[in-house]
C-alpha cells in the first residue's frame, strides 16, 4: 500500500480546499487530524484529512495544510474551529497529535515519513505491507 501526504499549502484558501476534499470524499473519509507543534518559537498546527485507500492500486492519500494555523494557548484560531466544526458535520473527531516541527528534518519527505510512522503506530492508517 502506498500512503502519501499531499500538501495543499498553509493559507486560508488551502484550508477551504482541504475541507472540500473531506466533504467531497465523505464516503472515503477515515480521519481528520491536527498535528500540533512549535515552529520558530510559535505554536502552530497542521490540519490533515486521511482517506481510506483506493479499491484499485491501494493508494491512501493524506491531504495536509502544513504548519500554517496559529495555535496559541487559550486562543483558538478561526481556521482550527472551522476544521473541527467540519469534522463534527462529517461525524468525525479532529484528533490532535503533538509532533516535531518539519524544520527538525533535513527534507520534507523525512518529516512526512515520521508522521506516517506515528499514524501507523497509533493505528490510524494500516501498517506497511
Amino acid at each position: 500500500m502506498i500512503q502519501r501526504f499531499i500538501e495543499l499549502g498553509e493559507g486560508y484558501s488551502d484550508l477551504y480546499e482541504l475541507l472540500e476534499q473531506a466533504k467531497a470524499n465523505r464516503h472515503r473519509l477515515a480521519h481528520m487530524l491536527v498535528f500540533e507543534t512549535v515552529k520558530d518559537g510559535k505554536a502552530v498546527c497542521s490540519a490533515a484529512v486521511v482517506l481510506h485507500p483506493t479499491a484499485t492500486g491501494s493508494f491512501q492519500p493524506i491531504y495536509i495544510c502544513r504548519e500554517g494555523i496559529p495555535n496559541e494557548e487559550g486562543k483558538k484560531s478561526k481556521r482550527l474551529e472551522l476544521f473541527e466544526q467540519t469534522a463534527v458535520e462529517l461525524d468525525k473527531q479532529a484528533v490532535a497529535f503533538q509532533v516535531k516541527p518539519s524544520t527538525t528534518f533535513a527534507e520534507r519527505e523525512l518529516y512526512y515519513n515520521h508522521l506516517i510512522g506515528i499514524l501507523r503506530m497509533n493505528r490510524f492508517i494500516p501498517p506497511m505491507q
